[in-house]
């Protein structure tokens, strides 16, 4: 079966982005030394699951950041929404989570990179979340878009590692989830 993965930045209260979705909070520049792994792990997996609202958040970043496929899962977005610079690098579908992560394991996809707040969550949910980096960013931004919502019971992590990025202030956990 095909397994989902987390890698996702918060502020240290806990937010993934502002209630208006901006992320001006988040580090703008690389800091010599300090290597967070996302390289590493996007190299790790086959393609990436994410929301219409982090979909429509990165198309206004300019330039597409993604070298790998991307799974948009949304009930309103059709395929005629992707740019035409996208066409063949993004597929929308309208599946449950359970549903995309079948028919990626019948598309060979071993590893999924799981973006966006409510997939995430909506992943979770479903027990598809395999593991959860979070690096936590030294800022306190007050209100904005949870990493984690509401759950219907514990959701137990064991940590695998944690590391120290002196010259930024940030920490980053990685977690098994069980």
């Amino acid at each position: 079966m095909t397994t989902g993965h987390v890698f996702i930045a918060t502020s240290l209260d806990g937010f993934i982005a502002r209630k208006d979705h901006a992320l001006d909070w988040l580090p703008q520049e690389k800091i010599e030394g300090e290597d967070s792994g996302y390289e590493a792990f996007l190299s790790s997996v086959d393609g990436l699951i994410m929301g219409r609202g982090t979909f429509e958040k990165i198309l206004t970043f300019g330039d597409w950041p993604y070298p790998k496929p991307v799974i948009v899962l949304s009930k309103t977005l059709r395929q005629d929404a992707i740019p035409d610079e996208l066409e063949g690098k993004v597929r929308i579908f309208q599946l449950s989570p359970r549903e995309i992560m079948k028919t990626l394991a019948k598309e060979g996809w071993t590893r999924v990179y799981v973006d966006g707040g409510q997939i995430v969550q909506s992943f979770l949910k479903e027990g598809l979340i395999d593991d959860i980096v979070v690096t936590l960013i030294p800022i306190l931004i007050g209100e904005g878009i949870r990493l984690f919502g509401k759950t219907d019971g514990d959701v137990n992590l064991k940590l695998i590692a944690s590391q120290a990025f002196p010259s930024s202030g940030m920490v980053q956990n990685h977690y098994k989830v069980f």
